[in-house]
Parts: structure tokens; C-alpha cells; sequence
């Protein structure tokens, strides 16, 4: 028992060791205690609280990134980094959480947590997916967030920074693989999801991952992969599966990039049967319902129409994917696994369909009688060519309206 009492804190010291070496490595030196993937109960023990959510935090990201995003320069960046790691660094007790986006083993992003809050920790913890141990020290392209709550409040001052609002301050920087989260910032899980989505897009990509601005309808045994905006499928109940991001579209599965509380153990879900983009037009150009040839669906996909507004791909959070190469790899999926793809113009009455009304049009779509697309005359194919051309250049020529 005495030889392996000792063997178990030798096994300890070396398990410790390489987690402070880990951390080293990312600028963070253990000057006490460093406490790795505590559970919830655990975290409590600490001193963890759940903390008041946020709203509508500013995300700035460097790199080349579309979307609503916020600009920071690379000495900014790497300022704030050098204060946010000299910080932590100056903690007794430092937490470090291993996650992942994306349930999916092959195609997600791993992620390590350094923070100097447990309670930080407690709020990511329930963001990110589940990950194997040593997953992330064994991973090629691992993202790493820095949590400062406890930094100065004047942060963005010394970096240059003017910040709005509440002191807090969410910046991700593409190149390194970087985010970094002071003050509360990480109580504002939609402004973090969206900086994590940004952040690991070029790493599921590059793993033959889908980063899809989706959500998941289930219709018994059938699954649909809709995008579609938030406020037209709000209402549609058990339906929706949780997940208020999007998703991860492999050649294995489809899965949600991030948790939510309602997820459970659902994380992988099969091939969709159906893709059903949404459009809005009042012109009375585009039908209800219609189906769509593959290099349609790219099309419609890439243009995102919205009534007389564009959201390319969807996205309304920033990006850090070529959108043009998204929507090609797109159609090849959809031609590879033969998924159908149906437009749905949830603006065909004067309110529009939402929420349960906006799930019956979209069910209607797994019957086999709806009719090929074919626009009712207008001038909106012209809008679209126009948009397009002048965003993205010259598309394929499979693309088509």
C-alpha cells in the first residue's frame, strides 16, 4: 500500500507538472495552485456563483472576419494578452476547464480555460461540450480562452479600447486562436458563443466541418437542418432542438456547437433528412413552398435574402470563413449525401408565419408533392445577382437562382 501511496503522488506531481508546463506555454505561470476541470459541485466549494447575465457586449475580433464584429489591431491585442496573462499569473489559485465546440469528435474545436474565477469557469463549463481527458494537450489546433474577471476595471484604457457600457470587455484574436474575457464579459453567453463560433470556424473547417448558422427541427424520426432567423422560429416548441449558435454539418452527423441548458445528452444527431431555408418576400415572387435543386439551395444559401436585406449564409454574427468557399463545400454535401433542400417564404401573408405556424410550413416539406422552385415573375433575381456580384464576384456557375 506504502509503494502505492507513493507511485499515486509521484503520478500526481508529474500530472501537476504537466499542466503547469501546459500552461506556460500559453503565457500563464502557476504561482500557487492550478485546479483543472473541476465539476460544478466542486466549483461551488470554491466560491463559484452563477452570475448575472449580460447583454449586448461589443465582440472584438482580428483577423479577416465578415459579420457584425468590432476591429482590434495586433499590438492591441497582444497588449491586452500580455496584461490579461500577467494577471492571471499573479493569482494564487488558477482554474483551467477542457471543453470543446462542438459535440463532434472529429470535426469540433478543443478548448482550454486559464481563469482566475471559479465562477467563470462554472458559466463556460455549461457552454462548451465535454471533451476526453488530454484532449486538448493532444490536440494540433486548440483554442485557448483567458478569463481576467478580477483585472482592472480600466483595461481598456491601457490598450486603447474605447468600451461601452458595462467594463467588460470580450476580444478574440483569429491568428492565435485566442480569446480573451475581463471584467463579467463571460456572463454574456451570447456575445461569448459568438466569439468562440468566430474563433473555431477555421479549425472545424478545416476538419471537413460544416460551421453552419442553423438550427434542428426533429419531426419523429426525421431530422431538418433550418436556417432560418430566431425571431420566425421562436415558438416552435419541442421541435426546436436547443442550440442558439448552429451547428456543425460532418460527414458523420450534425451537431450543435455549443450547450445549452436544456441539452442533456442529446449532441449528435443523424444526417438531415431536409435542408429548408427561409427567405422573406412580400413581392409575391417566391411561393410558399418550393424545392430546390442543389446548386439552388448554395445560391439561396449564400444570399440569405430577408425582405430587401441580405445575411450572407445566415450569419449574423462575425465570421472568420470565406463564405463563397462555405457555400461551395456546401452543395458538395448536400450532393455527396443526396439531402434534399426546400424554400420555405415565411412572408407570404401580411404578419408572416412564426413559431408553430412556421414549423407546420416547414413539415410540409418532407411530403414528396412540393413543386420545383420557379419565381412568379419580378425583377428580384436581378436584386440578388446584383448583391451577389458585388459581394462575393464571380459565384459558380452550378450556382443559380
Amino acid at each position: 500500500m506504502r509503494i502505492l501511496r507513493l507511485l499515486h503522488r509521484s503520478s500526481v506531481r508529474e500530472f501537476c507538472g504537466g499542466l503547469n508546463w501546459g500552461l506556460a506555454g500559453r503565457g500563464v505561470i502557476v504561482k500557487d495552485k492550478a485546479f483543472q476541470n473541476l465539476n460544478s459541485s466542486q466549483l461551488y466549494l470554491h466560491g463559484a456563483t452563477v452570475a448575472e447575465s449580460l447583454s449586448g457586449l461589443a465582440v472584438y475580433v482580428r483577423g479577416n472576419v465578415t459579420g457584425e464584429a468590432c476591429k482590434i489591431s495586433k499590438p492591441q491585442f497582444g497588449k491586452l494578452l500580455k496584461q490579461v496573462t500577467n494577471h492571471i499569473s499573479s493569482m494564487s489559485n488558477i482554474y483551467v476547464h477542457d471543453g470543446a465546440v462542438g459535440s463532434s469528435l472529429k470535426a469540433g474545436a478543443k478548448v482550454r480555460v486559464i481563469s482566475d474565477s471559479p465562477s467563470a469557469v462554472l458559466s463556460l463549463s455549461s457552454i462548451l461540450w465535454g471533451t476526453p481527458t488530454r484532449a486538448v494537450s493532444h490536440d494540433s489546433r486548440p483554442l485557448t480562452v483567458y478569463v481576467a474577471t478580477s483585472i482592472s476595471p480600466d483595461i481598456g484604457d491601457i490598450i486603447g479600447l474605447e468600451l461601452k457600457g458595462e467594463n467588460a470587455l470580450i476580444a478574440a484574436d483569429i491568428e492565435r486562436s485566442s480569446l480573451v474575457l475581463c471584467g463579467n464579459a463571460f456572463s454574456d453567453s451570447n456575445a461569448t458563443k459568438q466569439a468562440l463560433a468566430a474563433l473555431s470556424g477555421p479549425v472545424i473547417f478545416a476538419r471537413r466541418g460544416l460551421p453552419l448558422s442553423a438550427r434542428l427541427l426533429v419531426f419523429g424520426d426525421s431530422v431538418l437542418l433550418l436556417f432560418a432567423p430566431e425571431d420566425t422560429i421562436k415558438g416552435c416548441g419541442d421541435l426546436l432542438v436547443p442550440g442558439d449558435i448552429g451547428v456543425i454539418l460532418s460527414s458523420e452527423a450534425v451537431a450543435p456547437l455549443f450547450q445549452t441548458g436544456s441539452s442533456g445528452s442529446s449532441n449528435l444527431f443523424k444526417l438531415p433528412a431536409a435542408v429548408v431555408l427561409a427567405t422573406f418576400d412580400s413581392s409575391g415572387v417566391i411561393p410558399s413552398v418550393s424545392k430546390l435543386a442543389p446548386g439552388q439551395a448554395a445560391y439561396h444559401f449564400l444570399a440569405g435574402y430577408q425582405n430587401g436585406k441580405f445575411m450572407p449564409a445566415y450569419s449574423k454574427g462575425p465570421s472568420s470563413i470565406d463564405l463563397l468557399e462555405l457555400a461551395k463545400e456546401f452543395l458538395l454535401k448536400l450532393k455527396d449525401d443526396r439531402i434534399s433542400s426546400y424554400l420555405v417564404n415565411a412572408n407570404g401573408g401580411e404578419k408572416g408565419a412564426t413559431g408553430k405556424d412556421f414549423a407546420r410550413l416547414v413539415e410540409s416539406t418532407l411530403s414528396n408533392n412540393i413543386p420545383p422552385f420557379q419565381a412568379k415573375g419580378g425583377n428580384l433575381q436581378d436584386t440578388y445577382k446584383s448583391f451577389l456580384s458585388s459581394r462575393f464576384g464571380e459565384v459558380p456557375e452550378e450556382f443559380s437562382f
